[in-house]
């Protein structure tokens, strides 16, 4: 594999366009290196937040339904007699 990038860099040399192959060989790797170090922050965040959710899940006293909704929780249910027995 070094072999191939030294004959790829003297062949660049050769025709002169080193520098448009290092600016290349520059935009690629910090492109790369710059959406891993993004994606590992958006999984470092997420992670985080599951942990805090997990945790305070863990310490109240009963469990809940996480809701996708931002407002307040869903309502509780009226307490309704298990039988209609009017007839």
């Amino acid at each position: 594999m070094a072999w191939f990038i030294l004959i790829v860099v003297l062949v660049a040399a050769a025709f002169g366009v080193l520098g448009a192959v290092l600016k290349l060989t520059a935009v690629l790797l910090l492109a790369t290196l710059l959406t891993i170090a993004a994606l590992a922050a958006i999984v470092w965040h997420g992670f985080r937040a599951q942990i805090r959710r997990w945790e305070q899940d863990g310490a109240s006293s009963q469990g809940r339904i996480r809701t996708w909704s931002w407002g307040r929780g869903p309502d509780r249910p009226r307490d309704l007699p298990s039988h209609d027995d009017r007839y």
